[in-house]
């Protein structure tokens, strides 16, 4: 008898699931089409094919919503930089990494549309704003984990300063280009830019290991 009444919850938690990406699905389509700050649950819902109550039993505003999108694809960005950054040994093969970081990293037009209309909404409300950084964080943290596991065979310049330092600025490299990018919508360029300036914050002007280099 249990095990019967397990069953319906089963296929109630698959349903869920389904609900729940779709609708994840149609708002990153209407909030890259028309701007976070113009859309709004109604909307969301038609696009999905769904009702307010769906929308209501997955979530519980349009920022939480956001939120979940954000996960997404920080999740993936994430993941696409620290495999790229493990494929190395103890000594960081710094060209080599950056040209594996370029080729997967993503650059998507519709999501820097959602991205950046989201991080204006967040620069006015404090509390969205923490929960953006949380979600930043975690793409700093892989780039930080790996240079950290890199140190004492490869040295990054001392401008940089600590491993935390260097993620900041990796980071921030990005943020620049993916800015340049929404204006001039050349995504091979800005790979082939990123490039050249994530291979210049890291390096120090030698290609020698830094077991051969003074001081």
């Amino acid at each position: 008898m249990a095990q019967a009444a397990q069953q319906p919850a089963g296929r109630v938690t698959k349903r869920r699931v389904r609900t729940r990406a779709n609708l994840l699905s149609a708002a990153f389509s209407v909030f890259a089409a028309k701007g976070y700050g113009r859309v709004s649950i109604e909307e969301v819902c038609e696009a999905a094919g769904y009702s307010r109550g769906a929308f209501y039993s997955n979530f519980d505003s349009l920022d939480e919503l956001f939120f979940a999108l954000y996960r997404e694809r920080a999740d993936l960005i994430a993941d696409q930089v620290a495999g790229a950054l493990a494929l190395d040994g103890p000594d960081l093969d710094v060209p080599a990494a950056v040209d594996r970081v370029t080729e997967v990293l993503l650059l998507d037009l519709d999501w820097l549309l959602v991205k950046t209309d989201f991080l204006v909404h967040a620069a006015r409300d404090p509390v969205v704003a923490r929960t953006l950084l949380e979600h930043r964080a975690r793409l700093r943290q892989a780039v930080a984990d790996r240079l950290s596991r890199a140190r004492g065979h490869t040295e990054l310049p001392a401008v940089l300063g600590d491993v935390d330092g260097a993620a900041h600025a990796v980071v921030a490299a990005y943020d620049g280009v993916t800015t340049q990018l929404l204006l001039d919508k050349d995504v091979e360029g800005a790979r082939a830019w990123l490039k050249q300036l994530l291979t210049a914050l890291l390096t120090d002007g030698s290609d020698k290991p830094a077991a051969q280099r003074g001081g």
